[in-house]
C-alpha cells in the first residue's frame, strides 16, 4: 500500500465558521470515558491541496476498495477525493446537499451520503450521478407507505446488510421533537420497515446518530444522547446495550478493534468486538489531537485512523505510536 505519511492530521480546512453542531447544556453529557491511553499519536503535516482550492468543515470521511479517501465536506464542494498517496484527486458535488452528515460506500464502490439539513439520503456513481434518493428533499415526514409519505426525518447515518439491505438511522435533535429510529429497504430502496422513536428504553432512541454492522450481520447503532450503543439483529430485534461516558457519535468495525468517536467528549476509543473499552486518546481543544466534536471515523488500509472534527472544522490523522 502506498505511503500516507504525508497526509494531513489536524488540518484548519476552511476560513468560514462550520455548520452550527448540538453542543449539550447537560455537562454530566462532556465528561470523557476512562481509559488506558490509546497507542496513537496525532500528526500535523499538510494536507496537498491545489493552490486556490479549499475543503469546507469535514462532516464525515471513508475510504473506497481502491484505498482512495473521501472527505465529505458542508462546504461548496461537498465530496473530495484523494488516492493511496494522498494525492488530491478532484472535489465535486455543487449544489447537491444543504448540511451533509454521513459518508459510506456500498459493494458496488457507489458513494451514499445522508444530508441532515434535507432529509435526504442519496446514493451516487462514482462519476457523481444520482442513482437513487430516499426521502424528499427539503421535506421532513414520516414513511408510511399506507398513507403514500415517503419521507425521511433527519437522517444522519447508513449502513449495508450482506444481502444488500440499506439501514438508515435518522433523528439529530435531541429532545421532544424529531423521530429518531432505524428503517430498513431493499437493495433497490423499497421500504421494509422501521423501529425506534424518542425513549430511552430498549429499541428507542434520543438520537440515532451512527450505525455500523458487524461481521455477525448485527447493526450497532450510536445512541449519542442516550450514551449508549444499541445492538440489533437485521430485523430490529434488540440485543443488547452497552453503555459509555461521553457522546458516542460513530463507529468503524474492524477484524480485530471497534474505534468509536465519542463527539463533544472529543476522544477517539478503542473497543473490543464485544464494545469494552480498551483505550482513548483527545479531549476537547483546539490543538494537536483536540476536538471541538470528534463526528466520524474511519481506519485506513495501512491502519491510521482518520477523524472529521465538524465543529473546528478539522481533520485529524492519528498514526501508531513509534
Amino acid at each position: 500500500m502506498a505511503r500516507w505519511a504525508g497526509l494531513v492530521a489536524a488540518l484548519v480546512l476552511w476560513t468560514g465558521g462550520p455548520a452550527a453542531a448540538q453542543r449539550p447544556s447537560d455537562p454530566a453529557l462532556l465528561v470523557p470515558q476512562t481509559a488506558p491511553e490509546l497507542d496513537y499519536v496525532a500528526v500535523a503535516d499538510p494536507l496537498p491541496l491545489p493552490a486556490g482550492t479549499t475543503m469546507g468543515p469535514p462532516a464525515s470521511v471513508a475510504f473506497d476498495a481502491k484505498g482512495h479517501m473521501w472527505v465529505l465536506t458542508r462546504g461548496p464542494q461537498p465530496l473530495f477525493e484523494f488516492d493511496a498517496t494522498g494525492a488530491f484527486i478532484r472535489a465535486f458535488g455543487e449544489g447537491l446537499f444543504t448540511r451533509t452528515h454521513g459518508l459510506r460506500f456500498d459493494g458496488d464502490g457507489n458513494i451514499w451520503v445522508s444530508d441532515v439539513g434535507s432529509h435526504i439520503v442519496v446514493e451516487l456513481n462514482q462519476q457523481g450521478q444520482v442513482l437513487l434518493t430516499l426521502g424528499v428533499k427539503g421535506e421532513a415526514g414520516a414513511w408510511d407507505e399506507a398513507a403514500g409519505s415517503r419521507k425521511l426525518n433527519q437522517p444522519n447515518d447508513v449502513a449495508f446488510g450482506r444481502d444488500g439491505a440499506i439501514f438508515v438511522v435518522q433523528g439529530h435533535t435531541p429532545g421532544a421533537s424529531g423521530d429518531a429510529r432505524v428503517l430498513k429497504f431493499d437493495r433497490t430502496g423499497r421500504f421494509i420497515k422501521s423501529w425506534g422513536g424518542k425513549g430511552k428504553g430498549p429499541g428507542t432512541f434520543e438520537v440515532a446518530h451512527g450505525i455500523a454492522i458487524d461481521s455477525k450481520g448485527l447493526l450497532w447503532v450510536t445512541d449519542r444522547e442516550n450514551q449508549r450503543i444499541q445492538i440489533f439483529d437485521a430485523d430490529g430485534a434488540f440485543i443488547r446495550e452497552l453503555k459509555y461516558a461521553g457522546l458516542p457519535c460513530a463507529l468503524d468495525i474492524g477484524s480485530q478493534y471497534i474505534y468509536m468517536v465519542n463527539g463533544f467528549a472529543g476522544q477517539v476509543l478503542r473497543l473490543d468486538l464485544n464494545g469494552t473499552v480498551l483505550a482513548a486518546t483527545g479531549k476537547p481543544g483546539k490543538g494537536l489531537g483536540e476536538f471541538g466534536e470528534a463526528h466520524f471515523i474511519t481506519v485506513s488500509p495501512k491502519g491510521d485512523l482518520y477523524v472529521a472534527d465538524s465543529v473546528n472544522g478539522t481533520l485529524q490523522k492519528f498514526v501508531r505510536k513509534k
